[in-house]
């Protein structure tokens, strides 16, 4: 692994990991009547591409951190799904 991988996995964290305390809040308040189901879903499909972009480029970095940012995305899509109804 060379610098620039460390960098990318860096900016990737850093990106993925600012999508945490959104999930945080929303699950312990259970209220999620001012996030966007739109904005979150587009999002969550560009990250999507995002991935497969890394997979075509074999670009790890790429693909670990957006795959992380999928996951966490599509948790904060389905709360907003979930918690919606109540």
């Amino acid at each position: 692994m060379n610098y620039i991988d460390i960098i990318g996995l860096f900016a990737g964290a850093c990106v993925t990991l600012s999508t945490i305390p959104q999930i945080m809040k929303v699950w312990k308040t259970r209220k999620v009547k001012d996030i966007s189901l739109k904005t979150f879903s587009i999002l969550t499909f560009g990250i999507a591409v995002w991935v497969i972009y890394g997979i075509l480029k074999e670009d790890l970095p790429i693909i670990i951190t957006n795959s992380v940012s999928l996951c966490l995305n599509l948790t904060m899509v389905y709360f907003i799904i979930y918690y919606e109804k109540e």
